[in-house]
């Protein structure tokens, strides 16, 4: 099927431009001019890519982002300003998947398009059909459903995890008992379509803590060890 990609920013002139280069690359592509108009697309349609500037009208983009990293594993691209810098990394501490600054490059943004919709649908196919038990890895007062993606808790309530905290977390559990330095973690999780940072590191930490309740002051869980790198306490069982 043909990726479809939803575009959502409240310049005309930049969903045009967006929506020429993409629909050029054979994608569907669809507009929205703010948050609540998206959220009535979403509604309806399934969406492989969502291109979210972060300043709209009403509804902000981080805002819609939280929200729909809450439900949802659509691929979430946040357009920014250049000075966006705190922005972008909040937008990551949602659930954004990547950004990209405007003023737009468009080879760049067609090559982190493709990258994701890729994720994303390789993501899809991976979860398990009906019936089939789903492995679990068991560590703390919490599961993995490691073929969903998904955290589980004592209750048996569910939390999503994206890509990039799924594939941190899984090399935490491979590596329990040991203290990381963050290129060594950098080296674990990077692929093709992906290359962390020190920053995306920390940020990822950050996130996969809030999703553990592991409080960031005093965790117990993904402690810090300053100057070394970070230590996974918990022990893991199948």
């Amino acid at each position: 099927m043909t990726p479809r990609v939803l575009i959502v920013d409240d310049d005309p002139l930049i969903r045009e431009l967006l929506q020429a280069y993409l629909s050029q690359e054979g994608y569907d592509v669809h507009c929205a001019a703010t948050a609540e108009q998206a959220e009535s697309f979403l509604g309806q349609h399934t969406v492989d890519l969502l291109m979210l500037d972060i300043r709209l009208p009403g509804k902000d983009g981080l805002t819609l982002t939280r929200e729909l990293r809450v439900r949802s594993e659509v691929g979430i691209i946040l357009i920014t300003g250049r000075n966006d810098d705190i922005d972008r990394i909040v937008g990551l501490e949602c659930g954004a998947d990547d950004y990209v600054i405007k003023p737009l490059n468009p080879r760049e943004l067609v090559s982190r398009a493709k990258n994701l919709v890729r994720r994303v649908r390789h993501a899809r196919q991976s979860q398990p059909q009906a019936g089939c038990p789903s492995p679990v890895k068991q560590f703390a007062d919490w599961a993995l459903d490691t073929d969903r993606r998904r955290l589980i808790d004592l209750r048996g309530a569910e939390t999503l995890l994206t890509h990039g905290e799924y594939q941190l977390l899984s090399v935490f559990l491979r590596n329990s008992g040991h203290t990381l330095s963050r290129d060594q973690l950098m080296d674990q999780i990077r692929n093709r379509e992906w290359v962390p940072s020190d920053r995306s590191i920390d940020v990822l930490v950050g996130r996969l803590r809030r999703k553990l309740h592991d409080d960031p002051a005093e965790p117990e869980l993904i402690i810090t060890i300053h100057g070394a790198g970070y230590l996974f306490t918990a022990s893991v069982a199948a």
